[in-house]
């Protein structure tokens, strides 16, 4: 099996903070892999490093065998990442948010998309301003697997999901990791990690 996430040695300092200190870490591709931590143990900063949103201060990041550092464009074509604290355009409708991801992208397949849509039984037409918090991750899981992408990475997906579009999700994951994708689900709640 190739190696979807490499760390090594990975160590983040803000000043004299120490926000993540020698992490080594190997996910294997077609893996769905819980990184588990509980708030401020440098989850969220190690994502942030797959994608060099920020740079380690020291150590090694590799993912899909690429560079973090130098092969950042790639990354970013071949992953698809879901923030803990997703942003949205608030004055876009659902339906224009993911027109505009999918252009983005190079195009995607819009039967699977509209799959994802009822699965999550999301409606396009609202304005993102207007969904509660769930609706909104339900809108951010869609764009997170619409492409099918040999990788996705997640921060707290499940937050603000209800029961039904929780099992939803599980089921999708397991499907996904069926047809050889890989999942790396930050979290740090206990339940969600024992579910993958």
């Amino acid at each position: 099996m190739d190696k979807a996430i490499q760390l090594d040695g990975l160590t983040k300092f803000y000043g004299e903070t120490r926000a993540l200190h020698s992490v080594d870490l190997t996910v294997q591709s077609g893996e769905v892999f819980g990184y588990l931590g509980p708030n401020g143990s440098g989850k969220t900063t190690t994502i942030r490093m797959l994608f060099d949103l920020i740079r380690p201060t020291t150590g090694k990041a590799t993912v899909l065998g690429l560079d973090s550092r130098t092969d950042t464009r790639e990354i970013r074509r071949r992953v698809d990442y879901l923030p803990g604290d997703i942003s949205l355009y608030d004055r876009m409708t659902g339906y224009n948010l993911i027109s505009y991801l999918a252009n983005l992208r190079g195009g995607v397949d819009w039967d699977y998309m509209m799959q994802l849509t009822r699965r999550f039984d999301c409606d396009l037409r609202a304005r993102i301003g207007t969904l509660s918090r769930g609706n909104r991750q339900k809108l951010g899981l869609i764009q997170a697997f619409m492409s099918r992408p040999e990788l996705i990475i997640m921060d707290e997906p499940t937050a603000g999901l209800d029961p039904l579009m929780q099992h939803e999700f599980y089921t999708l994951v397991e499907e996904f990791k069926a047809q050889g994708g890989t999942i790396f689900i930050s979290s740090h709640f206990i339940p969600e990690v024992e579910r993958i």
